[in-house]
């Protein structure tokens, strides 16, 4: 993102690359095909073929916080993904993650707090009940989706984790494996986003209800490619803040390292609130496709969400501090 308005025209989301990755194209193709012949899934077998995930949230309750708005059909939302950590291609992701393992899984909790503990994944939910919330989840490529996220609040976590008062800011990681994740295996995405993924959020905002930790989908477990067995749902910011696969999270003092903002913080700032005028510096923010639709939609403020949230940046400069 940039303090101005774009001259470029807005571009389709399939031409759309990370720029340190466009700086790099030639090795990146080259890198990019090396990836597709070392995947351990063979990528002419459609993966809706396979196994579905498998449906154990039955009769959820339903968040006062969902949205009404018409759900993006489900083949969607499991076919079209952002997920480097497995590779560059949204609409091969899915194929890719087939042989990730996301049992056994635990969840670290640490840092400033007084309770840290290592979670099983399974406890957690038992500890945590979990509920249906219908989100909009925006993208900074300028694509969209609702969908029927399962999990509870992350607060209710946090609390348990009983935070002391130096912990200002929360601190994400996600699981590093080269084995498991194949785009972590290679040099050129090495460069471009160094492993593991992190994330973080100042106190206020993970505490805020809407904020949540997600264990499933559309009534199933969370599937691999959507960021199993659990990951972070922020709905007013971009997607790269919803970071997946989490094994840690800590408490801090000072703001935490975030991947994005740390490798090219020209274009991701660390709060990433979605605002249609701030511009990404080679695209418009100002209008979005939703996935499944042909015409784009204007971009709300705050993802429409911010008679809910706004007041968290009141006294902020969001142009400046995006």
């Amino acid at each position: 993102m940039r303090l101005f308005k774009s001259k470029f025209p807005a571009i389709p989301t399939s031409e759309i690359t990370p720029e340190l990755i466009y700086k790099n194209r030639r090795q990146f193709i080259k890198q990019a095909t090396a990836l597709s012949l070392a995947a351990t899934y063979p990528l002419n077998v459609s993966w809706s073929s396979q196994q579905q995930p498998e449906k154990i949230f039955n009769q959820l309750p339903k968040s006062k916080f969902s949205t009404e708005e018409e759900l993006t059909d489900y083949k969607k939302v499991i076919s079209y993904n952002n997920f480097y950590e497995f590779g560059l291609g949204k609409t091969t992701i899915a194929e890719l993650a087939q042989n990730f393992k996301p049992r056994p899984w635990t969840l670290s909790v640490e840092g400033e707090c007084d309770k840290p503990k290592i979670w099983d994944i399974d406890e957690l939910i038992k500890q945590f009940p979990v509920e249906e919330r219908i989100y909009r989840l925006r993208c900074v490529e300028a694509w969209s989706m609702v969908i029927p996220w399962v999990g509870f609040e992350l607060n209710k976590l946090i609390k348990a984790s009983q935070p002391t008062s130096n912990a200002k800011y929360i601190a994400f990681e996600t699981l590093h494996d080269k084995e498991q994740m194949p785009g972590q295996r290679f040099k050129l995405l090495g460069y471009v986003l160094p492993w593991p993924y992190r994330e973080g959020l100042r106190m206020d905002e993970a505490l805020h209800p809407l904020t949540i930790l997600s264990v499933g989908l559309y009534g199933e477990v969370l599937p691999k490619q959507n960021g199993a067995p659990i990951r972070l749902i922020v709905p007013w910011k971009y997607g790269f803040k919803s970071i997946k696969s989490i094994i840690k999270i800590k408490f801090t003092k000072r703001e935490p390292y975030a991947t994005w903002h740390r490798t090219n913080p020209e274009e991701y700032g660390f709060y990433a609130n979605v605002n249609p005028e701030v511009d990404h510096p080679r695209w418009s923010q100002a209008k979005e496709r939703r996935i499944g639709e042909f015409f784009k939609r204007p971009t709300l403020m705050f993802n429409g969400y911010a008679e809910q949230v706004a007041s968290m940046y009141k006294y902020m400069d969001l142009t400046r501090r995006f």
